[in-house]
């Protein structure tokens, strides 16, 4: 059977075509009931209009891109959500892109863009790289930018991240108040702007109480979990930090894991805290005291930022940062060791 098209259906309920294309696109000058039967008939022969096609004939394509550097991590499914929410009360549509922190794959992804598919981008740095020329292909064609979570210095425009200074110098505060005097701060990439910002307020921490920052425990990392171990492992058995503070979940689970195997005891012999938006933390043995980012509120300021671009386009001499609060859920693996009073 040949695919119903919306003259097959326009004919079927013995409708003109502009009617029937009417009643997709919501216009008001139709009546419900008509409407609501042009809505059924079409469900009925499983016909689907091509929004693409029909909306690039207004120079719109009610789509927009979400760029994220990868899809194994709770915060941005939950980003996306809020994007989502967004972009189906204004009608449109999304297509989820993944960079795998690589900056040529972003580059290439952006580049893709420009062609009339998108009418604006919602990205979360790749965090490689000093080159991001890719992203003025975006600004030539008028298509508008909003960053989210991670973004590149040389970005002009909105930004929306959380207050990742502040949270990290109150988590690292949390454990020098519960005894830490040789903090560990593991990163993924400390030149992003997470990491760099992140480190910052671990640094103010350590100043606070004149700790001296020691570059030997901080812990530049990568993306694969075995290197990642080895060199978790190799700071342990070097430096022997009594906490640690990573900046990323993944870097606090291999951690765990690293403990586990030298038998260390979290938080008898060494106090963790991290970022993550897992809701499962207090599950865990002992439970994790995390900093958990508003992603899924970060996700819908930035796109609603996107959407304002959209409809009052404006141009931009700067970055336009937007922090939003972060919540800091202190548990089991960062707090001092209680001792049970028996009776």
């Amino acid at each position: 059977m040949s695919q119903i098209t919306i003259v097959d259906l326009a004919e079927t309920l013995g409708l003109s075509k502009s009617t029937v294309s009417r009643a997709f696109r919501d216009s008001n000058d139709i009546s419900a009931k008509t409407k609501a039967r042009i809505l059924a008939k079409a469900e009925e022969l499983g016909f689907s209009p091509n929004l693409y096609a029909s909306s690039l004939r207004g120079n719109r394509s009610q789509t927009i891109a979400i760029i994220i550097p990868e899809f194994g991590n709770k915060f941005f499914s939950q980003a996306i959500k809020g994007i989502e929410l967004v972009a189906r009360s204004k009608k449109y549509h999304t297509l989820i892109y993944v960079t795998d922190h690589n900056v040529k794959n972003e580059a290439s992804i952006v580049r893709s863009l420009v062609n009339g598919r998108v009418d604006g981008v919602l990205i979360s740095a790749s965090g490689e790289g000093k080159d991001h020329s890719h992203l003025q292909a975006l600004v030539d064609h008028n298509i508008p930018t909003v960053f989210f979570d991670r973004s590149y210095d040389d970005f002009r425009g909105h930004f929306v991240t959380g207050n990742d200074f502040e949270s990290s110098r109150l988590a690292t505060q949390h454990l020098i108040d519960n005894g830490c005097k040789r903090i560990a701060y593991l990163v993924i990439n400390q030149n992003v702007s997470i990491g760099k910002i992140r480190m910052d307020g671990y640094k103010r921490a350590l100043e606070d109480n004149r700790i001296a920052f020691q570059e030997e425990l901080v812990l530049d990392t990568e993306n694969d979990e075995t290197e990642n171990k080895a060199a978790i492992r190799n700071l342990i058995r070097t430096y022997r930090p009594d906490g640690i503070f990573a900046s990323v979940e993944r870097l606090a689970i291999s951690a765990i894991r690293v403990a586990q195997e030298e038998n260390l005891k979290i938080p008898d012999d060494l106090k963790l805290i991290c970022f993550s938006c897992l809701d499962i933390t207090d599950l865990l043995n002992p439970s994790l005291s995390v900093v958990k980012q508003p992603a899924f509120d970060m996700g819908k300021q930035a796109a609603n930022f996107l959407f304002q671009s959209l409809d009052k386009p404006t141009e931009m001499v700067e970055q336009q940062t937007t922090l939003l609060e972060s919540s800091l859920i202190f548990q089991d693996s960062s707090q001092r060791i209680r001792i049970s009073k028996k009776n």
